[in-house]
């Protein structure tokens, strides 16, 4: 993984020294609360409903140990001992005192980590595949590209003011784990005819209040143009953009609004302007990124205990059956760590269980983390000998949930317990389906499900893109849940159809229940996913599940 050389710590010293002064500031009353907000948030700190709350970027999603230990000690040393890892790939904190912080960015400084532009109108924490370097399906691995963006997009005097936040997300595999089609910028890495890698660009992806697919603006761009084209993408957009309005900012609203054409033909030009400016540079940068993420050495060593295990006990099987998924090397899995307890907050964790990943990463993963964006902890590279000591610690962590990809493995915002833009709840409802199907003993019978849930038109918790996706809106001070679904966040990407009329708070959990009972009573076979079952079907036997008092005043 990449390690900060002397510009990145002494540019990340001088940020947090500059914040420091600003704080002081405002504390003592030189700067208004008006005056501090584009400092403090372009450093990553928010203004939640109770508290700050202070953003930590995880480029790409990757950590080592002592990086996780290092979150640990934040927790307990400046917050309540817990984190929060978000659907970018990032961890909040929720509880910062405003004086602290810049002790808090001090040592993240430490461990060669900062919270710079995980917040602003400017290109925020770039993403990506968290199977990256392990997937049995990748091609290569996309995080070189992702550092490289990340370093050409930092503190980009260009961009630091576009006309709205600006994502990026990237993928080595032709599996989308990485949602690129419901990005600003989506890089979807492919092979060309002649077999060379290179990119699938994508541009106008985005959800919130105008949900859109990206499309393709490029099918295949070569990995030696990559930069070049990513700057005239946003250079274009930084020109294009409204700033007359902040609900239609996004690029996905300037593609919409000129036509992709228009748009293609205009970065085109930009593009071929620039490449003659870039000149090759941003490769030899890449390639120093390169070597450092050559991959661990792989171990030979026979998996028979694996096996042995595996048959003896039936825990094990059922966490390695959900959690465990294929590596390209001989003899090893990538392992999902659920931070998805029944009834716990979804991607809630303590510093207490930040420090048992940090271990078993160190003693058995090759020092190698994951943040997903599904809000859960990667191992990705454990060898199979090693699986039953994983699972021995994360079970007495309280980490040994089987269910990723299962009905309870949910996605959500913090809602109405944090966020200052919510307008519902979002956590407790997770809880309450998480907990109702546990009580049930149907998650694995019901096979692959994603629901995600968000308490705000914002869209933080990825509704949009959910099998069933679930939005809190406030309706005349009321919670009100609406749904949606049908939706695909993966290369198949579709935005999720909306069922009906809302449901109050009580009413949200019996109609997910009324809404997987029809699922299992009309599927075609006990193969078929959700999903699979609704592209066959359509809305109608879901609507009639859902709405029965409606279904039978029609039949009447």
């Amino acid at each position: 993984m990449y390690k900060y050389n002397e510009f990145d710590e002494n540019f990340v010293r001088e940020r947090v020294a500059q914040f420091r002064g600003q704080v002081e500031r405002r504390i003592d009353g030189s700067l208004t609360e008006d005056e501090f907000k584009p400092l403090r948030l372009m450093n990553g700190l928010y203004l939640q409903l109770h508290a700050y709350m202070l953003r930590v970027a995880i480029p790409y999603g990757t950590l080592n140990a002592a990086q996780m230990r290092q979150l640990a000690y934040l927790a307990e040393r400046w917050d309540k001992g817990y984190g929060h890892f978000t659907t970018r790939q990032n961890i909040q904190y929720n509880w910062p005192k405003l004086k602290d912080v810049p002790d808090m960015l001090d040592a993240l400084a430490d461990v060669g980590m900062h919270a710079i532009q995980t917040s602003g109108n400017t290109i925020r924490n770039v993403t990506a595949d968290h199977f990256a370097g392990a997937a049995a399906d990748e091609i290569e691995d996309p995080r070189p590209v992702a550092e490289l963006l990340r370093q050409w997009s930092t503190d980009h005097p260009e961009f630091q003011f576009l006309p709205r936040k600006f994502k990026i997300a990237v993928t080595g595999s032709s599996t989308d784990r990485a949602v690129t089609k419901a990005h600003d910028i989506g890089l979807r890495m492919v092979r060309n005819d002649a077999g060379e890698p290179g990119f699938e660009v994508i541009v106008g992806g985005g959800l919130g209040r105008t949900p859109m697919i990206g499309k393709v603006i490029r099918a295949f761009l070569p990995k030696a143009d990559l930069l070049p084209y990513c700057e005239a993408i946003v250079s274009v957009y930084n020109l294009l953009g409204r700033r007359d309005n902040k609900y239609k900012a996004r690029i996905k609203i300037t593609v919409a609004e000129n036509g992709l054409e228009k748009i293609r033909d205009l970065v085109e030009g930009r593009f071929n302007e620039l490449r003659r400016e870039f000149n090759g540079f941003d490769q030899e940068l890449l390639e120093n990124i390169e070597a450092q993420f050559a991959p661990p050495v792989f171990r030979k060593a026979p998996t028979l205990a694996f096996d042995a295990y595996r048959a003896a006990n039936p825990a094990f099987r059922s966490w390695s059956d959900t959690n465990l998924a294929d590596h390209h090397a001989d003899g090893y899995a990538i392992v999902s760590v659920s931070i998805k307890k029944h009834g716990a907050t979804p991607g809630d964790a303590s510093a207490d269980q930040m420090r048992v990943l940090a271990d078993l990463a160190e003693t058995y993963g090759h020092d190698e983390i994951r943040i997903s964006h599904e809000q859960n902890v990667i191992l990705p590279h454990v060898h199979k000998s090693d699986l039953a000591a994983v699972y021995e610690g994360l079970r007495d962590a309280d980490l040994a949930t089987a269910n990723i990809g299962l009905v309870s493995d949910i996605i959500a915002c913090p809602g109405m317990d944090y966020c200052a833009l919510a307008t519902a709840r979002s956590i407790p409802i997770a809880q309450e389906i998480a907990t109702r199907f546990d009580e049930l003993k149907l998650e694995h019978e019901i096979g692959p499900l994603k629901i995600k849930i968000s308490g705000c038109i914002n869209a933080c918790g990825h509704h949009h893109v959910g099998h069933i996706g679930i939005l809190g809106l406030d309706r005349a001070g009321v919670e009100n849940y609406q749904i949606t679904l049908g939706g695909d966040g993966t290369e198949t990407a579709t935005v999720g159809e909306r069922a009906g009329p809302g449901f109050s708070a009580d009413e949200i959990v019996p109609a997910i229940e009324r809404l997987i009972d029809a699922y299992l009573g009309i599927r075609a076979s006990g193969d078929e996913t959700f999903l699979q079952t609704y592209r066959r079907l359509g809305l109608a036997p879901f609507k009639a599940a859902l709405y029965p008092e409606k279904e039978a005043a029609n039949a009447a």
